[in-house]
């Protein structure tokens, strides 16, 4: 697929590495990243729902962060993927480097009632490191698509992201769902994120998902940061 090009791309890459938060400046290397949902045998043999646990690798599939989810039990049963929670990033040398957070909102989650009022609108926010807030994902009101807009520290809208008009899921729908980065004014595309289908057995006695971000490398860095919130 051909994203729209951008040019002065070596200094805009310098003047990425050298603001990108502590801890993840790798990301400005990486134009493809996949994050993996790790299977949980306790889910998948009981259903009793564990917190969700990701490995994020480059295209060469080496690891290069890990991430954890924090909530209680009752909310992970009685919300299922309603719930609020807290997602840890670490890297390889165990250091955090991203938190990522949504509070539950028992209205929120149709696309249909997510422009009435923001609390039917989910809300994820973003610092890295953890302490330094530098943005959020908002769900948009859509009666067609999956719409959300990623905002950066102030508010402002830097980028948009659209989904597909049905989203197939499931052992029987062998399909992958592609949802489009685009730029802050919704004209052109600049990547996607994909999710994969991981095959008829997997899908069928697991929920673990695979993501994978395709994107130039001087995509914005914090944009890559939001991306990989969204595919959690």
């Amino acid at each position: 697929m051909n994203f729209t090009s951008i040019t002065h791309e070596p200094n805009m890459l310098s003047n990425q590495r050298t603001s990108c938060p502590p801890g993840l400046e790798y990301l400005t290397y990486l134009d493809k990243i996949k994050v993996e949902q790790l299977v949980s045998l306790t889910e998948a043999f009981i259903g009793f729902e564990r917190n969700n646990k990701y490995v994020l690798r480059n295209a060469n599939d080496e690891q290069f962060l890990y991430a954890f989810e924090e909530t209680d039990t009752c909310m992970r049963i009685c919300c299922t993927n309603q719930r609020g929670f807290t997602v840890h990033v670490v890297d390889n040398m165990k250091q955090e480097v991203m938190l990522i957070t949504r509070e539950f909102k028992c209205c929120a989650g149709c696309c249909w009632f997510a422009g009435c009022c923001l609390g039917c609108a989910f809300e994820v926010r973003v610092e890295a490191p953890p302490g330094n807030f530098i943005g959020s994902i908002k769900q948009k009101g859509s009666f067609w698509k999956a719409s959300y807009d990623i905002l950066d520290e102030s508010g402002d809208t830097i980028l948009k992201i659209e989904g597909p008009c049905c989203i197939w899921d499931g052992p029987c729908c062998p399909c992958d769902n592609e949802f489009k980065l685009l730029t802050a004014d919704g004209m052109n595309q600049i990547g996607n994120l994909t999710k994969e289908y991981a095959g008829f057995i997997k899908e069928m006695v697991t929920v673990s998902d695979k993501f994978t971000i395709s994107c130039k490398k001087i995509f914005f860095i914090s944009g890559k940061m939001h991306c990989l919130k969204v595919s959690y």
